[in-house]
Parts: C-alpha cells; structure tokens; sequence
C-alpha cells in the first residue's frame, strides 16, 4: 500500500471522528430512577444493565455520555430525551 493511500485512510478515520458527537445526559432531583432507566432503554437502545448503570453514572457524577453517534443520529434522541423530561446535551 503506498503511503498516499495510508494517509488518505487516516485522514478519513480522523475526520469520521471529529464528525461524531456526544448525547449527554445530566443530572437532576425529578426524576426517578426508573424513569430514567426505562427512557433510556427505549430512546437510546440501551440493555437494560447499561441503562442501569448510565442512571447510576449520572446520579454519582452529575452526567454521563449516553451515546456517541452522528449528530442526525443523536439529535432526535436528545429531543426525546428532553420530551421525556430528562436534562440531556449534545456537545
């Protein structure tokens, strides 16, 4: 493989990267945890474990990454994370 074709794949790999972004979900004092657990396995596709754990991330350090996609595929999820009365970002 020539060293063009190297630097053309790497070049790609990172610009796929830095297209990625991330659905944050923070913390707050409404809602219970098995809300946010079942929104979570239903808007992000969660297993239920992850969704567990995600809740307790959140609960703990105040916000946790729930998902890191493309923003077309993270922006409805937020919406519907935010429709659910959850408090969630992307960054």
């Amino acid at each position: 493989m020539s060293t063009l074709v190297k630097k053309k794949q790497s070049l790609k790999r990172v610009v796929k990267r830095q297209s990625l972004k991330e659905l944050v979900l923070y913390n707050d004092d409404v809602n219970t945890f098995e809300h946010v657990i079942t929104t979570l396995i239903k808007v992000c596709h969660h297993t239920p474990i992850q969704a567990e754990q995600s809740a307790m991330l959140v609960h703990y350090k105040g916000k946790c990454t729930v998902k890191t996609d493309e923003l077309m595929v993270v922006k409805p999820m937020c919406l519907d994370l935010l429709d659910a009365g959850l408090s969630a970002k992307i960054h």
